[in-house]
Protein backbone atom coordinates (compact mmCIF):
# COMPACT_ATOMS: atom_id res chain seq x y z
CA UNK A 1 0.00 0.00 0.00
CA UNK A 2 2.71 2.52 1.00
CA UNK A 3 4.37 1.93 -2.39
CA UNK A 4 1.61 2.85 -4.34
CA UNK A 5 1.16 5.52 -2.57
CA UNK A 6 4.76 6.60 -3.62
CA UNK A 7 4.13 5.72 -6.57
CA UNK A 8 1.57 7.76 -7.07
CA UNK A 9 3.18 10.42 -5.34
CA UNK A 10 5.81 10.16 -7.77
CA UNK A 11 3.44 9.97 -10.91
CA UNK A 12 1.98 13.11 -9.58
CA UNK A 13 4.69 15.10 -9.85
CA UNK A 14 6.05 14.18 -12.83
CA UNK A 15 2.78 14.94 -13.96
CA UNK A 16 3.09 18.36 -12.18
CA UNK A 17 6.46 18.95 -13.54
CA UNK A 18 5.34 18.29 -17.35
CA UNK A 19 2.54 20.55 -16.96
CA UNK A 20 4.58 23.33 -15.51
CA UNK A 21 7.14 23.29 -18.61
CA UNK A 22 4.22 22.93 -21.27
CA UNK A 23 2.64 26.19 -19.34
CA UNK A 24 5.78 28.32 -19.06
CA UNK A 25 7.29 26.88 -22.76
CA UNK A 26 3.99 28.71 -24.05
CA UNK A 27 3.52 32.01 -22.60
CA UNK A 28 7.37 32.28 -23.76
CA UNK A 29 6.54 31.11 -27.06
CA UNK A 30 3.76 33.93 -27.22
CA UNK A 31 6.36 36.60 -25.79
CA UNK A 32 8.91 35.10 -28.56
CA UNK A 33 6.17 35.94 -30.88
CA UNK A 34 5.94 39.35 -30.01
CA UNK A 35 9.19 40.05 -30.09
CA UNK A 36 10.14 38.54 -33.11
CA UNK A 37 7.19 41.10 -34.64
CA UNK A 38 8.82 43.88 -32.84
CA UNK A 39 12.17 43.18 -34.41
CA UNK A 40 10.81 42.39 -37.77
CA UNK A 41 9.23 45.63 -37.86
CA UNK A 42 11.93 47.49 -37.35
CA UNK A 43 13.92 45.62 -40.31
CA UNK A 44 11.01 46.21 -42.47
CA UNK A 45 10.73 49.61 -41.18
CA UNK A 46 14.19 50.54 -42.23
CA UNK A 47 14.16 48.47 -45.27
CA UNK A 48 10.97 51.10 -46.49
CA UNK A 49 12.76 54.03 -45.09
CA UNK A 50 15.83 53.26 -47.10
CA UNK A 51 13.87 52.20 -50.84
CA UNK A 52 12.40 55.75 -50.60
CA UNK A 53 14.17 57.91 -53.68
CA UNK A 54 15.07 61.67 -53.97
CA UNK A 55 15.42 62.50 -57.29
CA UNK A 56 17.88 64.70 -57.88
CA UNK A 57 17.07 66.18 -61.65
CA UNK A 58 20.09 67.83 -63.34
CA UNK A 59 20.32 70.41 -66.28
CA UNK A 60 20.58 69.23 -69.72
CA UNK A 61 24.20 71.89 -69.62
CA UNK A 62 25.73 70.28 -66.78
CA UNK A 63 29.32 68.93 -67.51
CA UNK A 64 30.29 65.38 -66.49
CA UNK A 65 32.89 66.83 -64.13
CA UNK A 66 30.03 68.76 -62.22
CA UNK A 67 27.77 65.54 -62.37
CA UNK A 68 31.08 63.68 -60.85
CA UNK A 69 31.08 66.51 -58.28
CA UNK A 70 27.75 65.81 -56.80
CA UNK A 71 28.21 62.20 -57.23
CA UNK A 72 31.25 62.53 -54.91
CA UNK A 73 29.49 65.00 -52.29
CA UNK A 74 26.79 62.38 -52.40
CA UNK A 75 28.84 59.30 -51.60
CA UNK A 76 30.94 60.66 -49.15
CA UNK A 77 28.13 62.31 -46.89
CA UNK A 78 26.68 60.10 -43.94
CA UNK A 79 22.70 59.65 -44.96
CA UNK A 80 23.66 58.08 -48.45
CA UNK A 81 22.94 54.40 -48.26
CA UNK A 82 23.31 54.23 -52.59
CA UNK A 83 23.71 56.43 -55.12
CA UNK A 84 22.77 55.84 -59.22
CA UNK A 85 23.15 58.05 -61.81
CA UNK A 86 20.35 57.81 -64.29
CA UNK A 87 21.16 59.53 -67.92
CA UNK A 88 18.80 60.83 -70.50
CA UNK A 89 18.93 57.62 -72.61
CA UNK A 90 18.39 55.56 -69.99
CA UNK A 91 15.33 57.28 -68.76
CA UNK A 92 13.94 57.58 -72.08
CA UNK A 93 14.32 53.63 -72.12
CA UNK A 94 12.75 53.43 -68.63
CA UNK A 95 10.25 55.86 -69.60
CA UNK A 96 8.68 53.45 -73.21
CA UNK A 97 9.23 50.68 -70.89
CA UNK A 98 6.86 51.32 -68.53
CA UNK A 99 4.20 53.85 -70.14
CA UNK A 100 5.10 52.24 -73.80
CA UNK A 101 5.09 55.34 -75.55
CA UNK A 102 7.95 57.50 -76.78
CA UNK A 103 8.14 61.10 -76.52
CA UNK A 104 10.59 61.63 -78.99
CA UNK A 105 8.18 59.84 -82.11
CA UNK A 106 6.12 63.44 -81.52
CA UNK A 107 8.45 65.60 -80.05
CA UNK A 108 11.55 64.86 -82.02
CA UNK A 109 13.50 64.92 -79.36
CA UNK A 110 13.97 63.74 -75.95
CA UNK A 111 12.35 65.92 -73.13
CA UNK A 112 13.27 63.73 -70.34
CA UNK A 113 16.35 64.98 -68.41
CA UNK A 114 19.36 62.92 -66.20
CA UNK A 115 19.05 62.87 -62.67
CA UNK A 116 20.69 61.28 -59.97
CA UNK A 117 18.99 58.77 -57.71
CA UNK A 118 19.49 59.25 -54.12
CA UNK A 119 18.55 56.21 -51.36
CA UNK A 120 18.94 57.70 -47.38
CA UNK A 121 20.09 55.44 -44.85
CA UNK A 122 16.76 54.67 -42.03
CA UNK A 123 17.81 57.34 -39.18
CA UNK A 124 17.88 60.12 -41.95
CA UNK A 125 14.17 59.33 -43.74
CA UNK A 126 12.27 62.20 -42.15
CA UNK A 127 10.84 65.04 -43.76
CA UNK A 128 13.12 67.12 -41.35
CA UNK A 129 16.25 65.52 -42.24
CA UNK A 130 14.90 65.20 -46.00
CA UNK A 131 14.79 69.68 -46.57
CA UNK A 132 17.91 69.90 -44.50
CA UNK A 133 19.64 67.96 -47.09
CA UNK A 134 17.97 69.59 -49.89
CA UNK A 135 19.12 72.84 -48.93
CA UNK A 136 22.52 71.42 -49.10
CA UNK A 137 21.71 70.42 -52.65
CA UNK A 138 20.26 73.89 -53.77
CA UNK A 139 24.00 75.20 -53.14
CA UNK A 140 25.23 72.85 -56.17
CA UNK A 141 24.74 74.72 -60.16
CA UNK A 142 22.71 72.97 -62.77
CA UNK A 143 20.26 71.20 -60.24
CA UNK A 144 17.03 71.56 -62.02
CA UNK A 145 14.88 70.36 -59.50
CA UNK A 146 14.88 67.70 -56.01
CA UNK A 147 11.68 65.89 -56.25
CA UNK A 148 10.67 63.72 -53.27
CA UNK A 149 7.12 62.45 -51.75
CA UNK A 150 6.81 64.15 -48.97
CA UNK A 151 3.31 62.69 -48.13
CA UNK A 152 5.14 59.47 -47.97
CA UNK A 153 7.86 60.25 -45.78
CA UNK A 154 5.05 61.06 -43.28
CA UNK A 155 2.86 58.28 -43.93
CA UNK A 156 5.43 55.97 -43.65
CA UNK A 157 6.87 56.72 -40.37
CA UNK A 158 3.89 57.84 -38.78
CA UNK A 159 2.12 53.91 -39.89
CA UNK A 160 5.34 52.38 -38.18
CA UNK A 161 5.70 54.21 -35.19
CA UNK A 162 1.73 53.37 -34.65
CA UNK A 163 2.48 49.73 -35.26
CA UNK A 164 5.65 49.36 -33.05
CA UNK A 165 3.73 51.31 -30.38
CA UNK A 166 1.07 48.97 -30.90
CA UNK A 167 3.64 45.78 -30.78
CA UNK A 168 5.38 47.18 -27.48
CA UNK A 169 2.11 47.64 -25.71
CA UNK A 170 1.43 44.07 -26.21
CA UNK A 171 4.42 42.93 -25.66
CA UNK A 172 4.46 45.06 -21.84
CA UNK A 173 0.66 43.13 -21.36
CA UNK A 174 2.25 39.64 -21.99
CA UNK A 175 4.93 40.04 -19.67
CA UNK A 176 2.77 40.89 -17.47
CA UNK A 177 0.91 37.81 -17.75
CA UNK A 178 3.44 35.46 -18.53
CA UNK A 179 4.99 36.64 -15.09
CA UNK A 180 1.71 35.97 -13.74
CA UNK A 181 1.26 32.62 -14.93
CA UNK A 182 4.96 31.24 -14.51
CA UNK A 183 4.86 32.80 -10.53
CA UNK A 184 1.74 30.41 -9.71
CA UNK A 185 2.89 27.64 -11.65
CA UNK A 186 6.08 27.57 -9.68
CA UNK A 187 3.95 28.08 -6.66
CA UNK A 188 2.06 25.19 -7.11
CA UNK A 189 4.45 22.80 -7.99
CA UNK A 190 6.49 23.42 -4.79
CA UNK A 191 3.26 23.40 -3.02
CA UNK A 192 3.70 19.53 -2.66
CA UNK A 193 7.42 20.58 -0.93
CA UNK A 194 6.25 22.92 1.60
CA UNK A 195 6.22 20.47 4.48
CA UNK A 196 9.90 19.49 3.49
CA UNK A 197 11.06 22.83 2.88
CA UNK A 198 9.62 22.97 6.68
CA UNK A 199 11.62 20.18 7.49
CA UNK A 200 14.44 21.47 6.28
CA UNK A 201 14.54 24.70 7.89
CA UNK A 202 13.48 23.30 11.45
CA UNK A 203 17.11 20.93 11.17
CA UNK A 204 18.71 23.84 11.05
CA UNK A 205 19.44 24.48 7.03
CA UNK A 206 20.12 27.86 5.79
CA UNK A 207 17.64 29.84 3.31
CA UNK A 208 20.21 29.87 0.56
CA UNK A 209 20.83 25.86 0.63
CA UNK A 210 17.21 25.21 1.05
CA UNK A 211 16.35 27.55 -2.24
CA UNK A 212 19.42 26.47 -3.99
CA UNK A 213 18.31 23.12 -5.21
CA UNK A 214 14.69 24.73 -5.83
CA UNK A 215 16.11 27.65 -7.65
CA UNK A 216 18.63 25.36 -10.26
CA UNK A 217 15.72 23.05 -10.95
CA UNK A 218 13.46 25.91 -12.04
CA UNK A 219 15.85 27.37 -14.39
CA UNK A 220 16.53 24.09 -15.81
CA UNK A 221 12.94 23.72 -16.31
CA UNK A 222 12.69 27.11 -17.82
CA UNK A 223 15.20 26.88 -19.76
CA UNK A 224 13.94 23.62 -21.23
CA UNK A 225 10.11 25.42 -22.01
CA UNK A 226 12.27 27.98 -24.07
CA UNK A 227 14.08 26.08 -26.06
CA UNK A 228 10.39 24.16 -27.06
CA UNK A 229 9.16 28.00 -27.41
CA UNK A 230 11.72 28.46 -29.75
CA UNK A 231 11.06 25.33 -31.32
CA UNK A 232 7.77 26.40 -31.84
CA UNK A 233 8.21 29.85 -33.22
CA UNK A 234 10.34 27.94 -35.59
CA UNK A 235 7.33 26.20 -36.82
CA UNK A 236 5.25 28.99 -36.74
CA UNK A 237 7.52 31.21 -39.27
CA UNK A 238 7.93 27.56 -41.66
CA UNK A 239 4.28 26.90 -42.00
CA UNK A 240 3.79 30.58 -42.34
CA UNK A 241 6.18 31.04 -45.34
CA UNK A 242 5.93 27.67 -46.94
CA UNK A 243 2.27 26.89 -46.52
CA UNK A 244 1.18 29.90 -47.29
CA UNK A 245 3.49 30.94 -49.77
CA UNK A 246 4.73 33.55 -47.86
CA UNK A 247 8.39 33.73 -48.97
CA UNK A 248 9.03 37.02 -48.64
CA UNK A 249 9.13 36.92 -44.67
CA UNK A 250 12.97 36.80 -44.52
CA UNK A 251 13.90 37.16 -40.69
CA UNK A 252 18.06 38.10 -39.99
CA UNK A 253 19.70 35.57 -38.59
CA UNK A 254 20.95 37.96 -36.39
CA UNK A 255 17.24 39.10 -35.44
CA UNK A 256 16.76 34.64 -34.93
CA UNK A 257 19.83 34.96 -32.22
CA UNK A 258 18.54 37.68 -30.49
CA UNK A 259 14.99 36.66 -29.67
CA UNK A 260 15.85 33.44 -28.90
CA UNK A 261 18.44 34.78 -26.61
CA UNK A 262 15.52 37.00 -24.86
CA UNK A 263 13.18 34.02 -24.79
CA UNK A 264 15.97 31.92 -22.90
CA UNK A 265 17.29 34.66 -20.45
CA UNK A 266 13.59 35.74 -19.49
CA UNK A 267 13.03 31.52 -19.40
CA UNK A 268 15.62 31.33 -16.98
CA UNK A 269 15.13 34.87 -14.68
CA UNK A 270 11.18 34.44 -14.40
CA UNK A 271 11.25 31.01 -13.04
CA UNK A 272 14.07 31.76 -10.51
CA UNK A 273 12.53 34.79 -9.49
CA UNK A 274 9.51 32.86 -8.79
CA UNK A 275 11.12 29.86 -7.02
CA UNK A 276 12.99 32.36 -4.83
CA UNK A 277 9.92 33.90 -3.67
CA UNK A 278 8.16 30.97 -3.62
CA UNK A 279 10.33 29.10 -1.74
CA UNK A 280 10.65 31.98 0.69
CA UNK A 281 7.10 32.16 1.73
CA UNK A 282 7.06 28.61 2.64
CA UNK A 283 10.17 29.50 4.81
CA UNK A 284 8.17 32.38 6.74
CA UNK A 285 5.59 30.05 7.34
CA UNK A 286 4.74 28.41 10.89
CA UNK A 287 4.48 24.66 10.02
CA UNK A 288 0.94 24.34 11.77
CA UNK A 289 -0.23 27.38 8.94
CA UNK A 290 1.19 24.82 6.37
CA UNK A 291 -1.97 22.82 7.24
CA UNK A 292 -4.55 25.96 6.12
CA UNK A 293 -3.58 26.45 2.19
Amino acid sequence: MEKDKIKVSKHSFKYMHLTSTISMSLVLFLIGLVCLLLFMSRDMSNYVKENINISIILDDEIGQQYEQRIEKYLLSSPFTKSVEYISKEAALKDHVESLGEDPQDFLGYNPLMASIELKLKAKYANNDSVKMIESKLKSFENIYQIDYQEDMVSLVNDNLHKVSLILIVIAIILLMVSIALINNTIRLSLYSNRFLINTMKMVGATSGFIRRPYLISSMLNGLVAAVISIFLMAGVIYFVQFEFGISGMIIRPLTGIIVSFIVIVLGAMLTAISSYFAVGKYLKMNTSDMYFI
